[in-house]
């Protein structure tokens, strides 16, 4: 399976990601409904404008992204795989926000109305590396910028 067919089959198969921030040198972590691009240059999370983690990208864009298949049984010491995607997020500006929402609603259709609501940001990470951890071991694949 090539590294995209990975990624790909992954983000499709999930749902939800572990969003990591930070603010005063403390890390801080969520979930959060994600979608990705593509060409998986960045993925797309919504989230209201008076959140920690809103607030916490505000301040410190850098952010990791964890997303991944356990089921926390004993197959998942040979078949689970865990995706860090490292990158910036920022809100979207509108004209963006067009192109973009509809990308994160394929994925969620059921957060239609949530994405409409004037105090959510759609917030996109621009993805630097994906690091793909399995049990016994790492590789790193960066999206093509």
């Amino acid at each position: 399976m090539g590294d995209n067919e990975l990624l790909v089959d992954l983000f499709e198969s999930q749902k939800l990601a572990v969003l990591a921030t930070q603010s005063g040198g403390q890390p801080h972590n969520c979930l959060v409904a994600f979608a990705y691009t593509t060409d998986l240059k960045n993925l797309l999370f919504a989230t209201r404008r008076d959140t920690r983690k809103f607030q916490d990208i505000s301040v410190n864009p850098p952010v990791s992204v964890l997303i991944d298949n356990r089921e926390n049984g004993e197959e998942d010491f040979h078949e689970a795989v865990a995706v860090t995607a490292s990158g910036s997020a920022l809100e979207v500006d509108e004209q963006e926000r067009v192109q973009l929402k509809d990308r994160y609603l394929v994925k969620h259709p059921y957060l239609a109305q949530f994405l409409e609501d004037k105090g959510v940001a759609l917030v996109k990470v621009e993805v630097e590396e994906y690091l793909v951890a399995r049990f016994d071991s790492t590789e790193v694949i960066k999206p093509h910028r």
